[in-house]
């Protein structure tokens, strides 16, 4: 796991789900979200076209120990 996927399945496990705005697909959070999601380490849910939920999977959570 790099070190800016652990960096967010601890903050996710930490705070609980978060909500994304789609559209920053350029950034590096989008490109960590999208690698961890691609390991099946968190969930994106669409809650509506601009807006994203994003949850750690137990897979997630079992990775930081």
């Amino acid at each position: 796991m790099l070190p800016q996927q652990r960096l967010l399945i601890e903050l996710l496990t930490m705070s609980g789900d978060i909500a994304v705005p789609r559209d920053g697909a350029d950034t590096i959070l989008w490109r960590t979200l999208d690698e961890c999601a691609q390991n099946r380490l968190i969930i994106l849910e669409d809650i509506n076209d601009s807006v994203c939920r994003v949850s750690v999977t137990a897979l997630g959570r079992l990775s930081l120990k």
